[in-house]
């Protein structure tokens, strides 16, 4: 037991996580996707994906885009004329913005925003619905090499027209992420 213990500890040492201006992120990230529908008794619950760039300004400021697709009601159809025309199958979205980063440690916790715009589509929608909106991130990522990074985020988007129908989007991200140029 003290054996897995001393491994575990040297694996985890805290050594600088080295982020420098010009540094580029680039992270696939699968999600888990929440949606609150108003009138609806439930979330709508499902999966995607996300991919992720980002450019380091400087040591803590970094410039991002990120583009996602979540099916958050897979079986949501039109069956009868009293089912609602508000429950989409699938929400894409495409996004830039900025993050501040706190890279101290091998451990690297940061939080950003981005704006951009949202696609709601199929389910009970009689059209697709293009919107603009944004998103709130916390983020906290483990670098093992100067290269490669594994982290956890969580993500909170806002379809700013249609705040009232859809008052919350809710996304978690397990990301990998690969690291270059300083």
């Amino acid at each position: 037991m003290q054996r897995l213990a001393l491994a575990l500890a040297i694996l985890l040492v805290a050594a600088p996580a080295s982020a420098v201006e010009k540094q580029q992120h680039i992270a696939l990230a699968p999600m888990l996707a929440f949606l609150k529908v108003d009138g609806k008794s439930t979330l709508s619950v499902g999966g995607g994906a996300e991919l992720q760039y980002s450019y380091g300004l400087t040591d803590q400021l970094n410039l991002t885009a990120s583009a996602s697709h979540a099916i958050v009601a897979r079986n949501q159809g039109q069956d009868t004329d009293k089912t609602p025309r508000d429950r989409p199958a699938a929400i894409g979205q495409a996004s830039a913005g900025l993050t501040y980063v706190l890279d101290i440690l091998r451990w690297v916790p940061w939080g950003g925003v981005e704006g951009g715009l949202y696609w709601l589509t199929g389910g009970t929608l009689p059209s697709a619905i293009l919107a603009p909106g944004g998103s709130v991130a916390l983020g906290l990522d483990y670098q093992f090499t100067r290269h490669l990074a594994l982290g956890v985020e969580g993500r909170e988007h806002f379809v700013l027209t249609h705040l009232d129908t859809y008052p919350s989007y809710t996304t978690g991200l397990l990301r990998f992420a690969y690291m270059w140029g300083w």
